[in-house]
Order: C-alpha cells, then sequence, then structure tokens
C-alpha cells in the first residue's frame, strides 16, 4: 500500500506513543494518510533516536510499552491513519547493560549463540585480542581507569552472575568458568559450587544451559543464607582494591585478562576495533543481516505487524551498510507476510548515479529530491561571485573535490584505520592464493586500497555471492582506480590491475586460478561495506563542515560544487522519477538534514545577489572584530568559520524576529546558544582547530564567544543595526521560495513526506537542534483559523497569511490544501504522469511549470516562480505558460482565482499576482 503523504514522527521518551495517539486528529485533519515514525522497537534506556536498538523483538517502553502501543494504534485507525516504520537493520546498540546477546557474547566469547550475528573478528592480527572481543568504551587509560576503582567487580544476587561494571555503567560479563576463583573455599557450599562452575566444559555442548542451572543454585544460596550472602560479599571485596592504589587491582586485573573481551580507551577502536561498527560509532555494532536466522529472529515483531495491518511499510535505515544490499531487500520482500507493502531505503547517491532497478522497493528516502528542489532555486548566474568572495573572504583556494579526498584519507588514517588493516590483511591473504600475486605485501595493499577509496566516486558498489557486477560498479570501480593509479604512481601498476580483478569479481571467474572464491568476494563485499562508511565520515561529516563557500548546498546527498540546476535537467529528473519510481519518498527535512528546508530556501535567495552579500559580510566582520580588537582578523574563529556563521543567522534568523526591529537580549539568548551548539558542532566535525576526540576548549569558547557576542544586543547594537535590515529582505525573498520548495513536493511525481513540525517554518540547524519540541498546540489553532477563513474568504484569507507571513499560517494553509488535492484525487497523484511546460517571452527562464494528467482524473497544472530578488520590480511579467487545449477557464487551488487563456497560454504575471506558486484544475471539473 503506498502512502499518499506521511508525516515524519520522531519517538523518544519525552514523545512516546500517547502523544503520537493525541496528535492523529490534527494529523488526518492536515491531510496525510501515514505516519513516518522513527525507530521505536526497544532501544537503549535514554535513547533520543531509537537507532540504538537492543532488541528487535519488543517495543520501547520508554514511549510506552505494549499498552501505549496499542493505544496508539486504534487512534491513528480512528482517524484513518496508517504506519510507516523505520527500521534498523545493520547495527544494534552495545555498551550500556541492556543487549542481551552482546553480554551473551562478552560473557561466552566465541562459544556464544550469539558470536556469529555480530560482523566479529575473533582471528585479528592483533595476538592479544586472540578469542577476545574489543570494549573500548574507557575515557582514559585502562590502567587509569582501573586504579580510580571505575572499573570493579559487582555480584548480581537475583541473577546469581558477575560482572565488571565500568563507571558503573557498561556491564561486562565475568565468565561462568571463572566464577569458581571468585566464590573461592571460604564457605564450603560456595567452594561445592565454585567446583561445579570450573567443571562446566564437560557439559558441551550444553555449557549455557547448565551455567543457568548453577547461576539459579547461587541465587538461591544467597537468597536463604545471610553466611553465604556474606562470604560472596566478602569474595568480591578481596578482588575489588583500593582507589588510587593500582597493585591492589592485581587479582581483578587477572581475572579480565581471562574473559573474551577487553576494555580499553575508546581511541584505541581506531587502530584495533574487531568488530564492524556503524560508522566509527563504537556503542552501535554491526550486524550479520545476510544469516537466516538472525534475519528471522530480528523481523520477527516488524513481519508480525505488517501481517495485521498495523504497519504499512518500512523504511529501512543505511541500507549500505549491510553485506548484500539487494540480497537483504529480495529477502524482505519475499518473506513478508503480505506483498503489497511500501518499502523504501535510505540510500544516498551521487550525481551520476541511479538507483539499483532490481532492487524490490519504492525508491530511497528522498535525499536527491531535496537537493534537486534546492538547485531549482539556486541561481547559476551568482557561481562566479560567491566563489570570489569566498577565496577572498577566507583565502580558501582548495577545490571540493580535493578536500573531499583529503578528508577521506584523514577518516581512513584516524578512526577507522583499523577496518583498513583488516581489509589489507585479507587482500594479502587472498594474493598469496596464487603465485603470480603472492609477493603483494600487507603495506603496498594497505596503501593501494586506501587510495582507491578515498578516489570512489560513489558511496559503493555492489558486487554480490554472484560475482557478477553491474555495468555501474565497473564504470566507478574503473574511475576510481584509474585515478589511484594517477596519485600513487610509487606504486606496482601490477597492484591496481590485482585490485581491479578482486574488487570486482572478476578474480574469482578465472578457472583454475587457485584463489579462494568465498574469501574474495568476501574481501570485495567488505571492501564495499567499507566505503559507505568513508565516504559518509569524510564527505558529509568532515567536508562539509569544511567548504562553507555556500552552505546551502551542503547537504546531506547534495554536491556543493554544483552551483543550481538548469530547468532541463529538473524537468528530467522528474520524468525519470515518474516512470522509473513514482512512489518514492520525497522529503525536504529529515532528521538528518543539516539545516531546515527552510534556511536553505532561504539561503537559496543569496545565490541571486552575491556581491551585495559580499559587502554585507565584510561590513559584519569589520564591525565585530574591531569591537573585539582584532583589526587585523587573526584571532578566533578563523575566516573560514566566520563566514559560516553569517551564512547560519541569515538562513536561520527566527521567522518571529523578523522585522521587528533589533529583538531584546532575552529574545535572543535562546537562539544565540542554538547558533554556538551548531558552531561547535561544525568545529568538531570539520576536524580543523577541534575535534569531538580532543576537543580545543581555547578555540571553541572564543568561536562560541564570538557568535554569542554578535546576538547580544547590549554589546552589538551596530552588528544588529547593520544585519537586521539585509537579514529582512533576504527572509521574505526566502519565505517566497519555501512556499515554492513546499508545492513542488506535494504536487511533483512522489510520495511526500513532512518532517515533524516542517508545516510551519523549519528553521532548524543540525541535529540534536532539528530534534528540538514541536508546538501542535499552536499549528492546531492555526490550522483552525485557516479551515475558518477559507469557508469565508480563500483568497482573502490566502493574502492575510501571505502579508504576517512570519507566523508560518501561510505555509501551512498551502500544505493542507495540497494535501487535500492529493486525497480528491489519489490516482492523479500517485500514477499521474508528468510533462514539462516551457515558459516563452521575457523572463521565461524564472518559470518553472509542469502538468500531471491521468485517466480518472482531471489534469493538474502547476506554475512556480524561481529567483524572487529579481522580481522585486516585477521580473517575469511578460512570461506565458502553455496551457492544454480544450479547457476554458482554470481555477488556481490555492486562492481560488479563475484564469482564463489567451492563445493557448496563461500569463505569468496575471497567473502569480498573488504568490508565487499557483496550482490550478479546470474548472468545469470542480464540485
Amino acid at each position: 500500500m503506498t502512502p499518499r503523504a506521511t508525516y515524519r514522527l520522531q519517538f523518544h521518551e519525552g514523545f512516546g506513543f500517547d502523544r503520537a495517539a493525541e496528535l492523529a486528529p490534527y494529523l488526518a485533519r492536515l491531510g496525510v494518510s501515514h505516519v513516518y515514525a522513527s525507530p521505536y522497537l526497544k532501544a537503549r534506556p535514554g535513547s533520543s533516536h531509537g537507532y540504538d536498538i537492543v532488541d528487535h523483538g519488543a517495543l520501547n517502553p520508554e514511549l510506552g510499552g505494549d499498552a501505549g502501543f496499542r493505544r496508539m494504534v486504534a487512534a491513528l485507525r480512528e482517524a484513518g491513519l496508517g504506519q510507516i516504520l523505520d527500521f534498523v537493520p545493520n547495527h544494534m546498540g552495545v555498551g550500556g547493560a541492556d543487549n542481551p546477546w552482546w553480554n551473551d557474547v562478552l560473557e561466552w566469547g566465541p562459544d556464544s549463540a550469539f558470536a556469529g550475528w555480530f560482523d566479529i573478528d575473533w582471528d585479528p592480527d592483533r595476538r592479544y585480542l586472540q578469542g577476545k572481543l574489543l570494549v573500548p568504551f574507557l575515557g582514559d587509560q585502562y590502567g587509569a581507569v582501573l586504579a580510580s576503582g571505575q572499573l570493579a567487580l559487582r555480584f548480581d544476587p537475583a541473577a546469581g552472575s558477575f560482572a565488571v561494571w565500568a563507571y558503573g555503567a557498561h556491564k561486562l560479563p565475568i565468565s561462568p568458568l571463572h566464577y569458581g576463583r571468585i566464590l573461592g573455599d571460604a564457605h564450603p557450599a560456595l567452594e561445592r559450587l565454585g567446583d561445579s562452575f570450573s567443571g562446566l566444559p564437560d557439559w558441551r555442548p550444553q555449557v549455557g544451559r547448565r551455567a543457568g542451572t548453577l547461576k539459579r543454585a547461587l541465587a538461591d544460596l544467597v537468597r536463604g543464607d545471610d553466611s553465604v550472602r556474606e562470604a560472596v560479599d566478602a569474595a568480591v571485596a578481596r578482588l575489588n582494591g583500593r582507589e588510587g592504589d593500582l597493585a591492589s587491582w592485581a587479582g581483578l586485573d587477572a581475572l579480565i585478562r581471562d574473559q573474551s573481551w577487553r576494555a580499553a580507551h575508546f581511541r584505541v577502536a581506531a587502530d584495533d576495533i574487531n568488530y564492524r561498527r556503524f560508522f566509527n560509532v563504537n556503542d552501535l555494532a554491526g550486524l550479520r543481516m545476510e544469516l537466516d536466522e538472525l534475519f528471522d529472529h530480528a523481523h520477527a515483531l516488524v513481519f508480525r505487524l505488517l501481517g495485521e495491518g498495523v504497519l504499512d511499510g518500512l523504511r529501512i535505515d543505511h541500507v549500505d551498510g549491510l553485506l548484500d544490499p539487494g540480497g537483504y531487500l529480495r529477502h524482505l520482500r519475499s518473506r513478508a507476510p503480505r506483498p503489497d507493502y511500501y518499502l523504501v531505503v535510505e540510500k544516498i547517491l551521487a550525481h551520476h548515479e541511479q538507483l539499483r532497478e532490481d532492487w524490490p522497493v519504492e525508491g530511497t528516502t528522498g535525499y536527491e529530491f531535496t537537493n534537486l528542489a534546492l538547485g531549482l532555486l539556486v541561481d547559476p548566474a551568482g557561481e562566479e561571485a560567491f566563489s570570489r568572495l569566498y577565496v577572498e573572504f577566507t583565502g580558501r583556494t582548495e577545490e571540493f573535490e580535493e578536500i573531499v579526498r583529503d578528508c577521506k584519507i584523514r577518516i581512513m588514517e584516524n578512526e577507522m584505520a583499523s577496518e583498513l588493516t583488516v581489509l589489507s590483511r585479507d587482500a594479502g591473504r587472498v594474493a598469496r592464493q596464487n603465485p603470480r600475486t603472492a609477493d603483494f605485501t600487507r603495506n603496498i595493499l594497505h596503501r593501494a586500497i586506501k587510495e582507491v577509496v578515498a578516489c570512489f566516486p560513489v558511496y559503493r558498489t555492489y558486487v554480490d555471492y554472484d560475482g557478477t557486477p553491474a555495468e555501474t560498479d565497473r564504470r566507478d570501480l574503473d574511475w576510481a582506480l584509474a585515478q589511484a593509479r594517477r596519485r600513487q604512481p610509487d606504486l606496482d601498476p601490477s597492484v591496481f590491475d590485482f585490485l581491479a580483478r578482486l574488487l570486482s569479481g572478476a578474480l574469482v571467474a578465472e578457472p583454475r586460478s587457485g584463489y579462494s572464491r568465498a574469501a574474495a568476494l568476501r574481501v570485495a563485499m567488505k571492501v564495499q561495506q567499507y566505503s559507505g562508511p568513508v565516504m559518509a565520515k569524510g564527505l558529509e561529516d568532515t567536508a562539509f563542515y569544511r567548504y562553507n563557500r555556500f552552505a546551502a548546498l551542503n547537504e546531506v546527498g547534495g554536491h556543493p560544487d554544483q552551483f543550481g540546476i538548469g530547468l532541463p535537467a529538473f524537468h528530467k529528473a522528474n520524468a525519470q522519477r515518474a516512470k522509473r519510481w513514482p512512489a518514492a519518498m520525497l522529503g525536504t527535512s529529515t532528521h538528518d538534514t543539516k539545516r531546515g528546508e527552510d534556511v536553505r530556501a532561504r539561503l537559496a535567495v543569496l545565490s541571486e545577489m552575491p556581491e551585495e552579500f559580499a559587502r554585507q559580510v565584510q561590513a559584519w566582520s569589520r564591525i565585530l572584530r574591531a569591537r573585539r580588537g582584532d583589526v587585523e582578523g587573526t584571532a578566533p574563529p578563523d575566516r573560514n568559520d566566520e563566514y559560516l556563521l553569517y551564512q547560519l543567522l541569515l538562513g536561520s534568523w527566527p521567522a518571529e524576529l523578523t522585522g521587528t526591529g533589533v529583538p531584546g537580549a532575552e529574545a535572543l539568548a535562546a537562539y544565540a546558544e542554538r547558533i554556538a551548539g551548531a558552531m561547535m558542532k561544525s568545529m568538531r566535525e570539520a576536524k580543523v582547530h577541534s575535534t569531538w576526540a580532543a576537543p580545543n576548549a581555547a578555540y571553541e569558547e572564543a568561536t562560541m564567544g564570538f557568535a554569542r557576542e554578535a546576538l547580544d544586543p547590549s554589546r552589538s547594537g551596530a552588528f544588529l543595526g547593520a544585519f537586521l535590515p539585509f537579514q529582512e529582505r533576504v527572509a521574505r525573498l526566502g519565505m517566497r521560495n519555501s512556499l515554492v520548495q513546499t508545492a513542488l513536493k506535494l504536487t511533483l511525481p512522489g510520495m511526500p513526506d513532512i518532517y515533524q513540525g516542517a508545516e510551519l517554518w523549519e528553521l532548524s540547524l543540525v541535529d540534536p537542534d532539528n530534534r528540538r519540541p514541536v508546538d501542535y498546540a499552536a499549528r492546531t489553532a492555526l490550522l483552525d483559523r485557516i479551515e475558518a477563513g477559507f469557508a469565508k474568504d480563500r483568497r482573502g484569507t490566502m493574502l492575510g497569511l501571505l502579508e504576517n507571513w512570519q507566523d508560518g499560517g501561510i505555509k501551512l494553509a498551502l500544505t493542507a490544501t495540497l494535501l487535500g488535492l492529493r486525497r480528491e484525487h489519489p490516482a492523479l497523484f500517485a500514477e499521474g504522469g508528468y510533462e514539462p511546460l516551457n515558459a516563452t517571452g521575457g523572463m521565461a527562464e524564472q518559470m518553472v511549470a509542469f502538468l500531471r494528467r491521468h485517466a480518472e482524473a482531471p489534469p493538474l497544472l502547476v506554475a512556480a516562480s524561481r529567483f524572487p530578488a529579481r522580481q522585486e520590480g516585477g521580473g517575469h511579467v511578460e512570461a506565458r505558460i502553455p496551457v492544454p487545449e480544450g479547457v476554458a477557464a482554470w481555477r488556481d487551488a490555492l486562492t481560488g482565482a479563475v484564469l482564463k487563456p489567451a492563445g493557448g497560454t496563461l500569463s505569468a504575471g496575471s497567473l502569480l499576482a498573488d504568490l508565487p506558486v499557483a496550482v490550478l484544475l479546470p474548472v468545469e471539473t470542480e464540485a
């Protein structure tokens, strides 16, 4: 079942199932058909996002548990709403004490029934980790943490089990094979039980079951005999030392050394991690979802909910993290209890890349549309002046492509060095299987693989167990290999020949080659799993924070070096979507976007006025730096960070504070903290002056102080006096861009999603700012007022909302109107064709227009204007839009205005006299 439109809700402890149930009537009135829910399976306690799942078979109790879930389902059904769930197959939350699979692996090591479910290397080159799992959750060196008493043995009397706890938060179970060492011989009953624990190996293959019996016996002994409890407490105390005296912890240290885990400082992970992570996040461990047993277990609950009709679809998080995404999706489609459910994948496409047509999905979650819609609003004519401003103000001359490569290499040399070492080792093992490649050393392979991954033009390729790459995979591999050869002339070229065959699967196609097919394909597929996170961390989480030429373009799935999109490319992309992926999700804001949709739309205005923006930036900088006594401009922030700050201020300045003069200090205080938080994240992600692992407090405080002072009316009156007039002009023009962007999302081919709260202005910065609470009472009251106004005078209501645009009512009215159209004509929007309409006459390039047609619905004509700064003097009045023959008059669904064609065209001036967008239906077809 394809949704008509979705509304994304972010669940967490402060927003649970009952809160969502309360919103059902409002969301139904707004016009969506489905709630698109963030992950709500059981996650680590206190999770703010739900992506750190610890149990795929249970609902998150912090959200209301089973009872709250049933209430939400009932409320949504009563309102006529379905559900789409964001599902996480790639990884689980680990650390803490809440993941039973992970705890079992820590307890039993390779012998755990779940050891194969996590992507763990039990045979690493690091000999000290042979048969052990690295646990890099310590905030200091192991010895320092041990001596401080923050690694301590504890006994759980209810479970009859022992564990070392790090900081009282991370549970590290002791293997029952060693319980006898703890229990000792001070108490006869404990001595006998300890001997039984030591004899566990005799119970193979029922060791785990027998251990459970003995644990229960220990719990019973402790519960029934105070002397036993005292003896256990004494045994634990003997192993725990004295704070500050490392020698006193020798007994516990010896016990820890014999476990199947090795506690370590978090930075050790970069070099020695031996389990696959989600990117470089230590407490998110990768799953081997290609295993049938794991797949069935992890999907049992969601399949039950699909079968019961509670869920109508799934959004698959981070599909590129899986070993075989295509195979997983085919399993997901074929094994589900119903065939017609909606399925989309979170997948970032390069500008030349298309979604795999052999994947049984409806499409992606819409990052490419986010950037397509923005690109239409960015004026390509401003690129040269914008680039000149960036170089002159910041002194940065690096090309974006070089920044991306350097950032990817930095990630591979630091945060994700261990994974590269393992890939080089495994590639070397394959190479040694044939005399012709046996001399490729690990160092040579390490350097070659690193360069190939650094040059990859896409997130990953998709060679699978079949070993036959698609033509697109060959193209992207050939490109990366050619670039790597050019950049590493000192390496023997034959190593790249070997990698070309290995990574494409061609190596295993050679008969009697001596190469292990299984080993070679596994290396190729593991390199694919590695290249995606490296691209994500290098591009999205590093380069996007270093290259600040035009921050609007630095968006997930975006291409900051592509300054605007022409009308032909825009129309081609929409036509292709209509043909291949008509139900793909169309998103403009998500929990992952770097800036809210209306921030980007507002910043797009700057592309029309780069020279004026340059003058403003120089003036603002002089004012702020002079006040700090930094006439030379050498004190923090550096020019690049300062330049980003001005863009963030223009883009996210609160609408309610626009056009009101200089706000008071109290009104700006909360906003100043939001800006400071965004700047701190930017600095740490850029990894130039500061990092998450090693924050540079002095630089950070100076930069955030610079931002706070700029927003303090008592200290920066001159700056605000200079800034606010320009800000107001940009905001008013940006508002028009926002309306166009919203209308396009709701009328173009695809299935639109509205991020929580984004029916009003979405002026958020990077997370966690974009997860702030949403005021639904205000939205409901505003919708009441709009509906009442429409009942009396639609056009007058719309014009009034446009005049008082700051409250976001104009966006809400447009959204509700177009969602209503989708409800009235579902076939038109779900299956209708797409026909570009090319404007003629003066300023025609400022117009975008298209027609949607379906046999069971009236035609829909959408026209919108772009480049609003050009229209401040009435820019597109001469342009005309061609219309289909046979329609005598059209009515604008937004304002109710009736327009009659002349000579087969409509005047853009009359069509867009009220709003920057018009959505027309034939008059005779309307009720």
